[in-house]
């Protein structure tokens, strides 16, 4: 009986040992499929996002494509957009309601060859809103006009479609069949007139087909258009220690992070344009107006306050605060402010008041650019006297001096001024009695050239060495 006893005990933990080893393999296998789905969602989320979710309609436009290689590049950068695991594809972009201008049939499907900020805002409705307030919705309006008389008509209207309106955009006009204009089109310019009345195009910052927010945040993507002679913020900011901080710390950055997840001084501490102008911080959010911040206008011959402009300096304020002291923010408001209003005191109002008394004189003509003058005149305010103002609002000290206001201050003196006094020496004298101007008539004392002299001597050129 204790044999049979036994063995039933021995059959029962055999049973039990069995299930324990079933019950332990299933988990295993269980655990094996979870870290294999976690991995192949890592591996996934390191390649560039989930994958993307193909509909049937926009299968038959990839497999078309694909198939012909056309555009595979646009394809494969869609691929890892955001739009993509949602489903938000060719059609959903692309698709044309009968009766619009630039509609055409094609594959058995209607589309439109633009895609527009009309189209964008049934999904980003609040962006494209704000957008449409801001200048640079406005951009194109001056590309066809007399306003822009240098491009249109002394350089040429070629030099309008492939340069002014590459950055400014284009009035696009279409052909028969939908087909659009190759003076006007391709073009991804930021105030590009459309043909469904919107203006502007969401790709001049979220590059198509990606539409990727950490490119629209880099410095470059303002930079493809703000930069040169006239308005080189690029070059200015580069220069500036947000620019070196920002190129030397760039992989910390977290340039792909919603906009929740990306707030100055918390999540990110070096700033880029879109930082200051657009994004989030812990008391503002995103805006796609670019002007919301911008107190001074730095485009005209004689900078002025922007409308509000109280209202837009604390906004900007306050984006700085998220990383700097209130003593630090204040002191550079303050020298930026006295660096614009000596340019306009000193430079571009004498300069503007003699070139309108010569033109009511009818000592220069009507005509714009037929007169050596205002070229002289055009480049002061257009393109150095710019660069120093951009050089102030970047904090960029090369632009401020030599780049800025050294070339200002020549051309005000050595080509400007000889031109007005060749014209009216009434004007001219009228011209310095400006408070700035009067070292010309006054001079340098002997003590002072002395002291200069000595100072160069002893501490440049002695102790210290030359530069």
């Amino acid at each position: 009986m204790a044999d049979m006893g036994d063995e039933h005990r021995e059959s029962q933990n055999g049973k039990i040992n069995f299930t324990r080893y079933v019950i332990g393999g299933l988990c295993l296998v269980l655990f094996l499929a979870l870290t294999g789905v976690g991995y192949v969602q890592v591996e996934e989320r390191r390649g560039g996002g989930l994958r993307p979710f193909i509909s049937a309609e926009n299968k038959k436009c990839i497999d078309c494509h694909m198939a012909k290689d056309v555009a595979v590049g646009g394809i494969n950068d869609w691929k890892v957009s955001r739009h993509a695991p949602k489903g938000i594809g060719c059609i959903e972009c692309h698709r044309a309601e009968k009766g619009d201008v630039d509609a055409y049939a094609h594959e058995g499907a209607l589309i439109s060859t633009l895609v527009t900020p009309k189209d964008c805002m049934k999904c980003h409705d609040k962006e494209a809103k704000e957008f449409g307030k801001s200048h640079h919705a406005k951009a194109a309006q001056f590309t066809g006009s007399l306003d822009n008389f240098l491009g249109n008509v002394v350089e040429g209207p070629e030099v309008v479609t492939s340069g002014c309106a590459g950055c400014h955009g284009s009035i696009v006009k279409v052909m028969e069949n939908g087909k659009l204009h190759p003076a006007t089109w391709p073009n991804s310019g930021i105030g590009r007139v459309n043909p469904d009345g919107s203006k502007g195009t969401c790709a001049a910052c979220h590059a198509r087909h990606s539409f990727s927010i950490e490119q629209a945040r880099q410095p470059e993507s303002c930079g493809r258009c703000h930069m040169g002679p006239d308005h080189p913020q690029i070059e200015a900011y580069l220069e500036s220690k947000h620019g070196v901080l920002f190129t030397a710390n760039k992989e910390k950055m977290k340039l792909a992070n919603p906009s929740e997840k990306w707030q100055p001084g918390k999540d990110y501490l070096y700033p880029t344009c879109a930082t200051c102008h657009m994004s989030a911080t812990g008391a503002q959010e995103v805006t796609h107006d670019v002007g919301d911040r911008i107190s001074w206008t730095l485009r005209p011959v004689v900078s002025t306050r922007l409308e509000n402009f109280e209202d837009r300096r604390k906004a900007m304020k306050q984006v700085c605060s998220s990383c700097h002291s209130e003593q630090i923010v204040e002191r550079f408001f303050t020298q930026m402010d006295q660096g614009i209003t000596l340019y306009n005191d000193k430079f571009g109002k004498p300069a503007k008041t003699a070139m309108d008394k010569l033109l009511a004189m009818k000592k220069i003509t009507p005509t714009p650019y037929d007169e050596k003058i205002e070229w002289v005149f055009y480049e002061l305010w257009h393109h150095e006297g710019r660069r120093a103002r951009h050089g102030l609002s970047k904090m960029a000290p090369d632009y401020v001096h030599w780049q800025g206001f050294y070339e200002v201050a020549k051309s005000f003196y050595i080509k400007f001024l000889p031109l007005v006094r060749e014209l009216s020496p009434q004007v001219a004298e009228e011209l310095l009695r400006n408070e700035g101007h009067k070292w010309i008539e006054q001079g340098m004392t002997k003590e002072d050239i002395a002291q200069m002299l000595e100072f160069y001597d002893k501490e440049m050129q002695g102790k210290r060495g030359g530069g």
